[in-house]
């Protein structure tokens, strides 16, 4: 059961849907979408502790969730995409609860069947704006996610390729610039080597969410090896739609 909860903040797409952008936010579900309207903001779905399910915005409308955002040349995030907040108090560092997950896949499901999104195409708000935001965090499920069919995680095998700016640019990553390419990889690592995760969100919010200083991790042997292997899987669904 699908509750709704609108909000006026929309305006019409640009862009046919082809993407899912996943958000964590530190309120209950009430709080936060009055926060959305405090800040004359939108979201598509917010879901709850409990599992419950809110609609903000109608699919067809243009919500305004992502913010100044990128993945794979798309800039307008918001006309293509649909976006779902899911509430936790420390922005996912620490374990979702499974009533909500549950509620997650089986609505992420019905949004990927219909708009036909691929596994490509879906996101974390860190993944696209990687150098203001955190959510929904180092321990969001992406594992469980692509196990049902929901996103893309590691394979057996791996990319042959050494660049690590061409390896995050293909799987969609900003790497515009210097700065750009490290919050990537601070991105990269938030979603599939969390371990690797050293800032984390202080009092519900980060407003610089990668550590511009760490020089090692762009030579981190087990970050290199990672991304030739997410970079192998995200080749072969682009060449084979597997």
């Amino acid at each position: 059961m699908i509750n709704l909860y609108p909000l006026p903040y929309y305006n019409e797409r640009k862009l046919p849907i082809n993407m899912l952008v996943i958000h964590s936010m530190a309120h209950n579900a009430a709080e936060g979408i009055k926060q959305l309207e405090t800040l004359k903001l939108s979201v598509h779905y917010v879901i709850d502790y409990d599992g419950r399910i809110f609609q903000c915005v109608s699919e067809d409308k243009r919500a305004w969730h992502a913010g100044v955002s990128y993945w794979r040349k798309i800039t307008d995030i918001n006309s293509c995409s649909i976006g779902i907040e899911v509430c936790h108090r420390s922005l996912g560092q620490s374990k979702f609860n499974q009533k909500q997950i549950k509620s997650l896949i089986d609505l992420s499901r019905d949004i990927i069947n219909r708009y036909h999104i691929a596994p490509t195409m879906i996101v974390g708000h860190s993944d696209i704006a990687p150098k203001r935001k955190p959510d929904p965090g180092k321990d969001f499920p992406w594992r469980e996610l692509a196990a049902n069919n929901i996103g893309i995680w590691f394979g057996s095998r791996f990319s042959s390729e050494n660049d690590i700016i061409k390896m995050l640019s293909d799987i969609g990553y900003d790497t515009e610039d210097e700065i750009s390419i490290k919050a990537s990889s601070y991105a990269f690592c938030r979603r599939f080597l969390s371990g690797k995760i050293k800032k984390r969100p202080v009092r519900k919010v980060l407003e610089h969410p990668f550590d511009d200083e760490d020089e090692n991790l762009l030579k981190d042997k087990e970050f290199i090896k990672t991304l030739q292997n997410v970079h192998y899987q995200y080749l072969m669904y682009e060449k084979n739609g597997l």
